[in-house]
């Protein structure tokens, strides 16, 4: 059997007891690191499926570990952090983390998003010259074409509606930050413009979600950006 490995980072001993105990009774294998220079070298000889962090380390702060996990692998990482502020999920995730859940959290919460990111990290085996076509429910882009289809019905998106649909597609399941997602579509781009993308984000979702049944293939995160998720899931989802 092929346990999916789980690298807990976390120095406060109350919540990583709580979150070896979760992730073992679901059937993970895991370990645990206390420090920042400890975890460097479990992930690099555990290979983790998944990567659970916590910012506020004693030696290194987790931000400094997403960038040195970035330099060589695209692990997912879940950031779990009691600095609620999101200027500093924004940066989290501008560095390269996947996800981030606020500390406290629920037990459910957490194991979603573990569930979540094992998903998009097989997802991502696949690459898109192997899979020209990104299916998630009822929706379906052909990358080579640039058409995107709802139900079988063609949808017509302006350039940078279908930019802006190919991003969150080709990251599912991971959130992106408006940063990240102006500069993708618009390249260089300000703070200022967050209003223009929630206009395009809008209407895309307007045209993409409109004979949906209350189903949705984008969650907004207010203060920080948009995700796309997996269409089993979505009617779970909050807007």
């Amino acid at each position: 059997m092929n346990l999916k490995r789980i690298l807990i980072i976390e120095d406060d001993i109350a919540i990583g007891n709580l979150m070896k105990m979760t992730i073992e009774l679901h059937g993970y294998h895991y370990k645990l690191a206390t420090k920042g220079k400890e975890a460097l070298r479990e992930v690099i000889s555990m290979q983790p499926d998944v990567i659970i962090l916590d910012l506020g380390l004693p030696d290194i702060d987790g931000i400094d570990i997403i960038l040195k996990v970035r330099t060589w692998s695209q692990i997912p990482i879940i950031v779990v952090s009691a600095r609620g502020e999101e200027t500093e999920k924004i940066k989290a995730l501008d560095m390269g983390a996947d996800d981030y859940v606020e500390k406290p959290f629920s037990v459910d919460e957490l194991l979603a998003r573990i569930r979540a990111a094992l998903r998009r990290s097989v997802s991502n085996v696949v690459t898109m010259k192997e899979q020209p076509i990104f299916t998630n429910g009822p929706l379906s882009i052909d990358y080579l074409s640039n058409t995107v289809f709802v139900n079988n019905k063609e949808i017509h998106l302006t350039p940078n509606e279908y930019k802006l649909l190919e991003t969150l597609s080709k990251n599912l399941g991971k959130v992106l930050t408006h940063n990240y997602l102006l500069k993708q579509v618009w390249g260089d781009a300000l703070d200022t413009d967050i209003p223009n993308l929630r206009v395009f984000m809008a209407t895309l979702r307007k045209k993409i979600e409109k004979d949906l049944n209350q189903g949705k293939f984008i969650q907004t995160h207010i203060r920080v950006g948009y995700r796309m998720i997996h269409w089993e899931k979505s009617e779970e989802k909050k807007n």
